[in-house]
């Protein structure tokens, strides 16, 4: 008689997108300032700016409509997300780069077994255009967008469908993040945070909890080594 033996799920490794795997400043901010120049408003530098990145685009307008002291009626809103979607789109990868280390870091964990997969507040079709674009894109499972499913992050349910839709389990998963965002939305779905802190936010990452920081992508297959050892040995 055969005996039946149980299926092991592969580990799996989530990451945001913007300031986690890729510096997307300067052209998020670049279309930013597009806009505002539009609406008759000064350009923003990047450095007073990046932070501003991390809750999609809708939100980052807002920020920048804030930071220039004027107010922005919801409808002028849609047609200004429209508006930076569509140049956005078009100027994607113009500046962006990968972090230093994170094609030998992805590399280490496919080696090792991990799925790996995206979580990130940007479109779908944006995040799948600038992946692509980086020539990383068919080594995710899962590429998962603001607008994948009827929840973003920091809902913990974008985290866990997008772990669902790449094959993984939240019992075996890590999530790899930059900002409050991230670490909250990992929390709150049960799964340890690694967080990097180069990336975006107005809070110091060392302030919001994760479970480890890295300070290059060089150091983290250790870091989910000690987070998950028996998975990733």
């Amino acid at each position: 008689m055969a005996i039946d033996t149980p299926h092991i799920v592969s580990p799996i490794a989530v990451f945001d997108l913007d300031g986690t795997l890729a510096d997307t400043a300067v052209d998020l901010v670049g279309t930013l300032n597009v806009i505002l120049d539009r609406e008759g408003l000064a350009p923003l530098p990047v450095a007073e700016a990046r932070d501003m990145i991390g809750a999609g685009a809708r939100a980052l307008i807002e920020r920048g409509f804030e930071a220039a002291g004027k107010e922005l009626a919801p409808a002028h809103l849609d047609e200004l997300f429209r508006q930076f979607m569509v140049h956005y789109g078009e100027n994607i990868c113009v500046r962006t780069q990968l972090y230093p280390g994170v094609a030998s870091a992805l590399d280490r964990l496919e080696k090792a077994g991990f799925i790996l997969a995206v979580c990130t507040n940007k479109v779908e079709e944006h995040s799948v255009k600038l992946l692509d674009e980086l020539g990383v894109g068919r080594r995710f499972a899962a590429n998962c967008g603001r607008d994948t499913f009827p929840y973003f992050k920091p809902d913990p349910r974008h985290l866990t469908l997008t772990i669902e839709r790449a094959g993984g389990s939240p019992a075996r998963a890590v999530m790899i993040g930059d900002s409050r965002t991230d670490i909250v939305t990992a929390k709150n779905a049960g799964i340890p945070a690694i967080a990097v802190p180069f990336g975006y936010t107005d809070v110091p990452v060392r302030e919001l909890g994760p479970d480890l920081i890295i300070d290059h992508f060089d150091d983290l297959f250790a870091a989910v080594q000690t987070l998950m050892r028996p998975l990733a040995a």
